[in-house]
C-alpha cells in the first residue's frame, strides 16, 4: 500500500492528501466536494535548465511533442478523448519543470487521468512529427521576437542571470531547434522521464482514494519498489555577474524598460518580506510605482514591480512602457522611489494595503480546481516541505516595515541591470537617468544638489 498522508484540511469536507506509491511516484490531491470540475496535471522535474549546450529547447520541444501520439492512442485520438467531454487539454514548459494537464467535469476524470498519464509515459516522437513540430516552434520563436514585451523579457533574464541557465530562454533559440535531432528528442526523453522526478496533482469534485487507483493503473509496470522520489532540485548555483545595460533595438512608437536586481530563491525564508516589498513598491494602483509614474505624472499606461524565484536564485524588477520623450524623467522617478523606499521605508497603511493585497490575491486565485493543482504540484515538486495555505497567509502577515526596509536596503546595495527596447541602436543613447542606474546602487542613497 502507499504511504499516504493529510497535508492540509480545508472548509468542510475539503482536504490536501498525499500518497507516494512505489518507486518514488508522488500523488497529491485537494478534494473539493462542491467542485464539478477536476483539473489534472503530470508535473515532470524537468525543464531548460536541465539541457547542455547542444540540447537547448528540447523540453519545449518534447511538450509539443508528447501530444503527436502514443503507443495507443494517435494524435487526433488524444485530442478527441479531451474535446468529446467537453474539456481542455494542454501543457507548459518553465525553467525547472514540465507540466501536462487536463480541465474537465469530475466524473471524466479518470478518463484524463489515464491520457495525461498515457502521453507522458508512452510518446512514439516520430521522426515525420520532430519535424513537422521543428516548423511550429520556429514560428513561437519569431512570434516571441516579435513581441517587444516578450523579447525585453528574454534580454532582461540573459543579463540578469548571465553565466546561469535560468537566463537562457526555454525555448532555446532558431539554431538549437534547427539543430536537434529525432535521435536527441528521443533520448532526452528516455533518460529524463523518470516516475521518481514526477507529481500527478489532481484537484476537484474526486476522492484521494480514487486518483490513487487511476494512477496506479496508468504507471503499471513503472514502479520500482527498490526507488524512491528525486531530491528537490538544488540549483546549478548562482555567480552575480554584475550589472549591465541591453539595448533592444525596435522601430516602435513606445520605449519598453525592465530594470531590476537579483533577488531571493524559491524558498528563502524571506521571501514574504520581498513580497510585500514587490506589492507596495509596484503591486497594485496603490503602489507607489502606479500613484507616482501614472497618477500623478500621466507618463505611462502601465508599470509595476514583480519577482521570480527559482531553486537557487530569483529577481526583483520593474517594468514600465512610456514614451520615449519621457523614459528620461521615468527612469529618474522609479530611482527617486526606490531610493525613498531603502531610507525611509513605507507607511503603515502602504503596508496594511500590500500585504491585505498578497492575501486577498493568494485566496482569490484559489477559486477554481486548475489552480489549486497548479499550487499543488508545483508545491509539491520544488519544496522539502508542504506549507499550507493558512500558514502562507500568517507569515505575509507577519511581515513588518522594518523587514521590509531591510530587505530593500539588501537588494540595493549594487547597480541595477537594466534593459530597453525601442528605438535606440547603443546603450549611450539612453537618457543618463537610466544609464546611472547600472553604474551607481540606490542604496545607500547619495546626497543630491
Amino acid at each position: 500500500m502507499p504511504r499516504s498522508r493529510i497535508l492540509e484540511r480545508g472548509p468542510g469536507d475539503s482536504a490536501v492528501a498525499l500518497s507516494v506509491l512505489p518507486g518514488g511516484l508522488r500523488v497529491v490531491t485537494e478534494t473539493m466536494p462542491a467542485s464539478r470540475s477536476a483539473s489534472i496535471g503530470v508535473w515532470v522535474g524537468v525543464g531548460s535548465v536541465d539541457e547542455a549546450g547542444s540540447l537547448a529547447g528540447v523540453s519545449h520541444y518534447l511538450e509539443h511533442l508528447l501530444f503527436k501520439g502514443t503507443k495507443a492512442r494517435t494524435g487526433v485520438q488524444i485530442a478527441g478523448s479531451i474535446d468529446a467531454v467537453g474539456g481542455e487539454l494542454n501543457a507548459f514548459t518553465a525553467h525547472e519543470y514540465t507540466c501536462y494537464y487536463a480541465h474537465v467535469l469530475a466524473h471524466d476524470a479518470a478518463t484524463a487521468v489515464d491520457v495525461v498519464c498515457d502521453v507522458v509515459l508512452n510518446a512514439r516522437i516520430a521522426a515525420a512529427d520532430v519535424e513537422t513540430e521543428r516548423s511550429v516552434i520556429l514560428d513561437e520563436i519569431a512570434m516571441r521576437d516579435d513581441d517587444p514585451d516578450d523579447s525585453l523579457a528574454e534580454a532582461f533574464a540573459a543579463r540578469l542571470f548571465a553565466g546561469h541557465p535560468v537566463g537562457d530562454p526555454v525555448s532555446g533559440t532558431a539554431e538549437s531547434v534547427a539543430a536537434l535531432s529525432r535521435r536527441q528528442v528521443h533520448g532526452y526523453y528516455r533518460r529524463r522521464y523518470d516516475p521518481r522526478s514526477m507529481v500527478i496533482a489532481v484537484a476537484g469534485g474526486v476522492a484521494h482514494r480514487d486518483v490513487v487507483r487511476w494512477v496506479r493503473a496508468a504507471f503499471a509496470d513503472r514502479l520500482d519498489p527498490a526507488q524512491g522520489p528525486q531530491a528537490v532540485r538544488a540549483g546549478a548555483g548562482f555567480t552575480d555577474p554584475g550589472p549591465s545595460v541591453r539595448v533592444v533595438t525596435r522601430d516602435i512608437e513606445q520605449a519598453h524598460l525592465t530594470l531590476g536586481v537579483p533577488a531571493l530563491p524559491r524558498h528563502h525564508p524571506d521571501r514574504f518580506a520581498l513580497a510585500v516589498l514587490s506589492t507596495a513598491f509596484g503591486g497594485g494602483m496603490s503602489s507607489r510605482l502606479f500613484q507616482r509614474i501614472r497618477e500623478q505624472n500621466g507618463l505611462t499606461y502601465s508599470c509595476y514591480s514583480s519577482t521570480s524565484a527559482y531553486a537557487d536564485t530569483g529577481s526583483w524588477s520593474m517594468y514600465a512602457a512610456c514614451q520615449p520623450a519621457n523614459l528620461s524623467i521615468v527612469a529618474d522617478l522609479i530611482r527617486r522611489e526606490l531610493e525613498a523606499v531603502a531610507t525611509d521605508g513605507f507607511t503603515g497603511d502602504e503596508l496594511a494595503l500590500a500585504r491585505g493585497q498578497l492575501c486577498g490575491g493568494t485566496v482569490l486565485g484559489l477559486e477554481d480546481s486548475e489552480s489549486r493543482m497548479n499550487r499543488l504540484g508545483r508545491r509539491v515538486l520544488t519544496a522539502s516541505r508542504y506549507l499550507p495555505l493558512d500558514d502562507e497567509l500568517d507569515a505575509i502577515r507577519r511581515v513588518t516595515g522594518d523587514e521590509v526596509t531591510a530587505m530593500a536596503r539588501r537588494l540595493l546595495t549594487r547597480p541595477a541591470t537594466v534593459a530597453v527596447s525601442g528605438p535606440y541602436s547603443r546603450a549611450r543613447e539612453l537618457p543618463g537617468p537610466l544609464r546611472a542606474l547600472a553604474r551607481r546602487p540606490v542604496w545607500p542613497a547619495r546626497a543630491r544638489s
